[in-house]
């Protein structure tokens, strides 16, 4: 599985063939191989990238050899790929939007705007009671419990906490343009995440027909 990291830039236009196509651009890489994990080794193949160079000091002195090893500056973001065949990489190895191609159908990783602690009906969805005069449920959640047996709310119940801040997957996006010079790539429609939040890039899984 091909893949990059990267960080949300914001949301443009493109015209293309006398559309406006709405479109997130995400600067993603320069990123490099930082370790290669084998079947042998590991129990499985993948590539190890990391991402946004930072000074020394802001890494821990364990992941300061780890980096160091790998002949590469400190990253601010680590993450795994796995792939059928990790004899292609080398380590140190730059990857930059050049493995993709416009038109390519690709899946955009992100986290969510948190937006803070939120009741019921905001969170999720809930219509709410009567609002005429006499009612007493406008906005209450309602029963959450189960009797006298088994006496507890189940795990999972949709109630009041917190909004947003979650991770979220967009299938089968479009890329709409790529600039190697720049490390940009154009995607069709939006991304979860807040400007300069983090995206992980990679080849679609789930391919629509």
């Amino acid at each position: 599985m091909k893949g990059l990291l990267g960080k949300k830039v914001g949301m443009t236009r493109v015209y293309k063939d006398g559309k406006a196509i709405p479109v997130t651009v995400i600067k993603a890489g320069p990123c490099y191989v930082v370790q290669k994990k084998t079947v042998e080794v590991d129990g499985y193949n993948a590539i190890q990238i990391g991402f946004e160079e930072i000074p020394e000091r802001k890494n821990t002195k364990p992941l300061n050899g780890h980096f160091k090893k790998a002949g590469v500056k400190d990253m601010r973001f680590l993450k795994e790929f796995r792939m059928e065949n990790v004899d292609e990489y080398e380590i140190g190895q730059e990857l930059n939007v050049s493995i993709f191609e416009e038109g390519q159908k690709i899946d955009l990783i992100g986290t969510s705007k948190g937006k803070g602690y939120s009741g019921h009906m905001k969170r999720w969805n809930f219509s709410g009671g009567e609002v005429s005069h006499g009612s007493k449920f406008h906005r209450a959640l309602g029963s959450t419990g189960n009797a006298s047996y088994p006496a507890k709310v189940f795990k999972g119940k949709k109630m009041a906490g917190q909004y947003g801040n979650k991770k979220n997957t967009v299938l089968n996006s479009e890329v709409v343009h790529i600039d190697p010079e720049n490390n940009l790539i154009a995607v069709k429609g939006g991304v979860p995440g807040s400007k300069g939040g983090f995206v992980i890039v990679r080849n679609t899984i789930k391919v629509k027909k």
